[in-house]
């Protein structure tokens, strides 16, 4: 199974959505293997938008993910990075199909409730960069059976 590492951003937690963003991925049937909220720095935003940091916007990027603390999520599933990605939408929210995270909750390209890995490889770099191994766990939901077929899982 593959896993992503999901913010749940300022514009998410000021917004009160923590709730109906965790509740969309457990639907859907991903699992949660780590979970906290946390106040980002300056160094880690700095490593995670590297590519990002000579942009002349990069400083608003800085005031508005440090503006709350953030929730972070390291999800698990088959398929997992392009399901969320799916689920998520496009990164401008104006632009974003409705019935996605930012198409049903967000107005803006930089205050678009959630960041979400974009590939399997950044799924795990991400996740390490934001989580320590003991905050991490491996573990099958009873359900799996009835969100999966036998010969998915493999």
């Amino acid at each position: 199974m593959e896993q992503s590492l999901i913010i749940i951003k300022p514009s998410g937690v000021q917004r009160n959505l923590i709730g109906k963003i965790i509740d969309r991925f457990q639907q859907k049937g991903l699992i949660i293997c780590g979970l906290k909220m946390m106040n980002l720095s300056e160094e880690l935003l700095r490593e995670h938008y590297a590519h990002l940091v000579e942009k002349p916007f990069f400083p608003l990027i800085l005031q508005s993910m440090m503006a709350t603390p953030v929730v972070v999520m390291c999800l698990k599933g088959v398929d997992a990075v392009n399901v969320i990605r799916t689920m998520v939408g496009s990164t401008n929210g104006r632009n974003a199909a409705p019935g996605t995270i930012r198409g049903d909750f967000s107005m803006s390209s930089q205050e678009n409730i959630v960041h979400a890995s974009d590939s399997k490889e950044n799924g795990i770099i991400e996740t390490n960069r934001f989580f320590k191994p003991e905050e991490l766990f491996d573990y099958s939901p009873v359900t799996l059976n009835y969100i999966y077929a036998p010969d998915e899982l493999n």
